[in-house]
């Protein structure tokens, strides 16, 4: 398995990178979401952000997908919870929704799981693997309107965040697959439309031609 982005598709991989992260402006919130994954690092950097003040409870939301089976047999919410408590959590501050297995999961079980023990509330911060950033915001903002919303990520670099993640591959296969389903989540109402540049779209379409198509939903035009 290779340890850095092949050459002859890193400048695509980096242009679809720069469009899924948001950049937003770290705020204090009600809650921090941590969205399950592949990605270790989204309960490293949402135990970091609770130490720093900006949420005083977390929900780990998510169950299995196949890129994560292996890698979290027992679900992903609770090896994130897991890690977040060898990393000084209390576990009071925790909450585990072991059921989403997509976005839209995420969010409106998170909700309802919250709501479930009288907690609505008014902001939330969502951590995300870095290129999952784009489309956690618009789903939120479509199922979830009455929160503020911000979403955040592991503050680092592709190549780095590339030679750490483990598979490759299977980085640039979901991460061109995040970048369909800005489109077609939009279009299917589960997200509000987010605009697609031309030179991403470009990019997203060189890298299905280069055979990146693992994550694509299929039958899509």
């Amino acid at each position: 398995m290779p340890d850095a982005i092949p050459a002859d598709v890193r400048d695509d991989v980096e242009t679809l990178w720069n469009y899924h992260r948001l950049g937003h402006t770290l705020k204090p919130t009600d809650v921090g979401i941590g969205l399950g994954s592949h990605d270790i690092g989204v309960a490293d950097t949402t135990a970091t952000l609770y130490h720093q003040g900006l949420f005083p409870l977390i929900v780990f939301t998510g169950a299995n997908a196949p890129t994560t089976i292996d890698r979290f047999p027992r679900g992903e919410a609770i090896h994130y919870r897991e890690r977040a408590l060898t990393l000084n959590v209390p576990d009071e501050a925790i909450r585990v929704e072991p059921h989403a297995r997509n976005t839209g999961d995420n969010i409106t079980l998170t909700r309802d799981l919250l709501a479930a023990e009288d907690i609505h509330p008014k902001s939330v911060l969502i951590v995300s693997r870095p290129y999952q950033e784009r489309r956690a915001y618009a789903t939120t903002r479509k199922l979830w309107p009455e929160v503020d919303v911000t979403c955040t990520s592991q503050q680092i670099d592709l190549d780095t965040y590339a030679a750490t993640i483990g598979d490759i591959p299977r980085m640039i296969n979901v991460m061109v697959g995040d970048t369909q389903r800005i489109r077609l989540h939009a279009q299917a109402g589960y997200a509000i439309p987010q605009h697609i540049p031309t030179e991403v779209q470009e990019a997203y379409e060189r890298l299905v031609a280069a055979g990146y198509t693992r994550h694509l939903i299929s039958g899509d035009a």
